[in-house]
């Protein structure tokens, strides 16, 4: 490492440190996949509410195939789901890296195994309805952001939102639907407690038409969209910037990298904050708890620290296929607990508040309906100003403090 790097390191006080979050934008081959499996879902839910989905896409040049396991009743012609995704995230033309008119379109889809129906969810009431699979989820939340997310995540996604916003409303027509962000933030720490303090370096790499200067492409993503996006009180003359550090950004979507359904976990949860069970999301249906139960964990961290009972919280709980009651539940606040509180009483104010089976699940949250397309670009949390994502409103535990 060079010497001003280890130098700045080692004149952080003992109690600051740097976090990295990075994000994606719709454009990128991975989210791309992850909205057409989402497609899929919806399009399913929206005839057959109890449609079971596991829905994987892939993406390369000129070609994006999906394949897995549907039983449904809907009628879903599956190729013009694929090619009305890519055309709305912006690949109309081959130079941008995929063409959704043209490009090649495979579809392997079988019905999902009558031994997993079985002891999933076949002729059993919600409340006995079990977990599609094995697995552990977490949910975390935090009060360094309104939202209750971390700031370093909060800020990357948010910057690969704006990306999208600019090159859509034409203020940026330069801009093609490729990108990746990244944000690090300086963060201090005390007895479990974090507080950020200014944005240390920020990262935008964007796909571009190839008319446009590295200098220009610079100076409008400056002033395009990291002012509107990141607060002035975060930024001051030592913030380190590197846009489209690698120079010109031309080949991007599946022609310059191959796209896989369910490769941006991270992205699509905390950020690197907290923890992660290694389940995806996007194209599957609700009894697979590697979703469901990642909603429900985030509802009740935010409904806990947006209660006051912590300052930020992790949840994780864990289920075996075709199980209904979860084997595990977890709650630890990083000792930022309420005085009069342990943690053990947040795993019990949680186990008496929120019931954890799949089927329950999706029904307190209402998790049958066609929303999910939405959730794969973005963040799955966060979002509290969209209704459909009824896991971000919390639930009311006053009575419990």
């Amino acid at each position: 490492m060079s010497s001003e790097y280890l130098t700045y390191i080692g004149e952080l006080p003992d109690d600051h440190f740097l976090f990295t979050s990075e994000s994606v934008n719709e454009g990128h081959p991975d989210k791309l996949c992850d909205q057409v499996s989402d497609a899929v879902l919806d399009a399913c839910l929206a005839q057959d509410p109890d449609s079971r989905v596991a829905c994987e896409t892939c993406a390369k040049t000129n070609l994006i195939m999906i394949f897995g396991e549907i039983t449904t009743s809907a009628i879903v012609n599956y190729e013009q789901i694929v090619r009305d995704t890519v055309k709305r995230i912006g690949y109309d033309n081959a130079e941008k890296g995929l063409d959704s008119s043209v490009c090649e379109v495979k579809v392997a889809i079988e019905k999902q195994s009558h031994e997993i129906a079985t002891a999933v969810h076949v002729d059993k009431a919600v409340e006995d309805v079990g977990a599609g699979d094995q697995g552990h989820m977490f949910g975390y939340a935090t009060n360094e952001t309104p939202e209750f997310m971390p700031l370093s995540h909060s800020l990357a996604t948010k910057l690969g939102y704006r990306l999208t916003e600019v090159r859509k409303s034409g203020l940026c027509p330069w801009v093609r639907p490729d990108g990746k962000t990244q944000v690090t933030v300086e963060y201090t720490t005390e007895n479990g407690k974090i507080r950020p303090i200014r944005v240390h370096t920020v990262v935008i790499s964007t796909q571009h038409d190839p008319e446009i200067s590295n200098e220009d492409i610079r100076a409008q993503l400056r002033e395009h969209v990291i002012k509107p996006v990141i607060p002035e009180k975060y930024l001051d003359e030592n913030t380190i910037y590197h846009l489209n550090p690698s120079g010109r950004f031309v080949i991007g979507g599946p022609y310059g990298d191959s796209g896989l359904t369910g490769r941006k976990i991270i992205i699509d949860t905390y950020g690197g904050w907290g923890a992660h069970g290694g389940g995806a999301f996007s194209g599957k249906d609700c009894t697979k708890v590697d979703r469901s139960a990642a909603y429900a964990a985030r509802w009740i961290a935010k409904s806990l620290v947006k209660g006051g009972f912590c300052e930020r919280v992790i949840v994780q709980i864990s289920y075996a296929i075709g199980i209904a009651d979860p084997l595990s539940v977890y709650v630890n606040s990083y000792g930022t607990v309420i005085p009069g509180k342990t943690d053990k009483d947040l795993l019990q104010i949680t186990l008496k508040n929120f019931d954890l089976r799949p089927g329950c699940i999706m029904r307190d949250l209402n998790l049958k309906r066609p929303i999910f397309t939405k959730t794969a670009s973005y963040g799955h949390f966060g979002r509290e100003h969209d209704p459909d994502f009824t896991w971000e409103v919390v639930k009311d535990l006053s009575h419990e403090l």
